[in-house]
């Protein structure tokens, strides 16, 4: 199955936006925790009432601010704060999947980078366990080659953790922007069902990019999403993709048009 819905809400809040999403056909919502996590926990589990009665789908962007490989402690304690916060309103609202950008390389190694987002992924993962909060953490593969990380890294990370509350999330356009507007989905599909996973958590929009990787998301256009269109029929995966250009609604109709 494939499930589409929009990153946020335009503007019109949680609820309307749940409102307009049912409105539109689409089947899911991103909640954006862009720049703080300042949902009550109240309006999370309002938003997750009506979201279940409207019969869509939740997960949560936690705040860009994070870096969980910082070179200053106090920065990686504030991170995983900002993703346990996120968790916390994401097990309120009902949602799946909480998406985070994991880190930057900065001065060091990629696998000192690794083994650091691995340690803080464990106790984030620990943490849930013990509140029961019944969420996923989905570092995303980022755009910048300055950010961990690509897919391959994210994949092996998931599989040397092994548990259940750690997947990933597949940004299409990340991956096409890290690598200069090059994306073979035929090897992307590949390794997503060779992982392990049964579902699969991904975003999707129009994107701008220079040498170093994303500059940023545009609006989509028929023609960038065909590709993608066509892998997603032919590999038949369960997906849920959030379109994140500035205008993702009517992206989002525009790719679940485009599917049918």
């Amino acid at each position: 199955m494939i499930k589409i819905g929009p990153a946020g809400s335009s503007g019109l809040g949680i609820l309307k936006g749940l409102e307009h999403t049912r409105q539109l056909g689409l089947d899911a919502t991103e909640v954006e925790f862009t720049y703080g996590v300042n949902m009550t926990n109240e309006l999370a589990k309002q938003a997750g009432e009506l979201a279940k009665k409207l019969k869509i789908d939740l997960s949560v962007h936690a705040p860009y601010y994070i870096n969980l490989a910082s070179e200053e402690k106090p920065k990686i304690h504030a991170s995983i704060t900002r993703i346990l916060q996120s968790c916390e309103r994401a097990n309120h609202l009902g949602a799946t999947h909480v998406v985070f950008h994991a880190a930057f390389y900065g001065k060091r190694t990629e696998n000192e980078v690794k083994e650091m987002v691995k340690d803080a992924i464990i106790e984030i993962s620990d943490k849930i366990k013990e509140k029961k909060w019944d969420v996923i953490l989905a570092p995303e593969t980022t755009g910048k080659k300055s950010q961990f990380s690509g897919l391959d890294e994210l994949i092996d990370l998931q599989k040397e953790l092994k548990r259940k509350n750690v997947a990933f999330c597949t940004d299409f356009s990340h991956l096409y922007a890290r690598e200069c507007g090059k994306i073979d989905y035929d090897e992307v599909f590949s390794k997503l069902k060779k992982s392990g996973l049964k579902h699969f958590h991904c975003h999707f929009s129009g994107i701008e990019f220079t040498a170093k990787g994303e500059r940023n998301h545009i609006i989509t256009t028929p023609a960038f999403f065909k590709p993608l269109a066509e892998a997603l029929k032919k590999y038949k995966l369960d997906v849920t993709i959030i379109n994140e250009s500035p205008q993702p609604f009517e992206d989002a109709v525009m790719m679940k048009n485009m599917l049918k």
